[in-house]
């Protein structure tokens, strides 16, 4: 299995609020290569992928942030439409529900970071597909 590590932040969903977390981000010199947000009225969940996620973590809780690390796929599609209903399709045949997910596009390569229950066993529905799932450092150097 290729699980790859997102930094997650709970924080109130306030004004500044995502300036204060990226600013301690900036001054440990961390490099935010993914961002995903998702809010209710008060509160949020801001997930990045980052090029350092033990000093993010580290410096985002010495700051009073509520931080914790997810395993995530990433899984390379082609940048085509149906790209993303390959990796969709392999995980409902194998009864894998996605439970978040977020992509981007970087050097012409198409990258969807999907989290399910159960990592491994995405991993195992997706590859023998042909999906290319990327390592934590193949993702950064995109």
């Amino acid at each position: 299995m290729s699980a790859v590590k997102l930094v997650t932040v709970f924080a109130e969903n306030k004004l500044g609020q995502m300036a204060r977390i990226t600013q301690v981000l900036a001054e440990a010199q961390i490099n935010i290569r993914c961002v995903t947000v998702a809010t209710t009225e008060k509160f949020g969940v801001i997930k990045f992928l980052v090029d350092q996620c033990d000093l993010a973590c580290q410096s985002l809780k010495s700051r009073g942030f509520t931080v914790s690390l997810n395993d995530v796929l990433a899984v390379e599609v082609e940048d085509k439409p149906g790209g993303l209903h390959a990796v969709a399709e392999a995980l409902t045949r194998q009864g894998i529900n996605v439970e978040n997910a977020s992509g981007f596009v970087a050097s012409r390569r198409a990258v969807v970071l999907i989290e399910v229950q159960d990592a491994a066993r995405a991993s195992q529905a997706l590859e023998p597909e042909g999906l290319h799932l990327l390592t934590q450092d193949e993702l950064l150097r995109l």
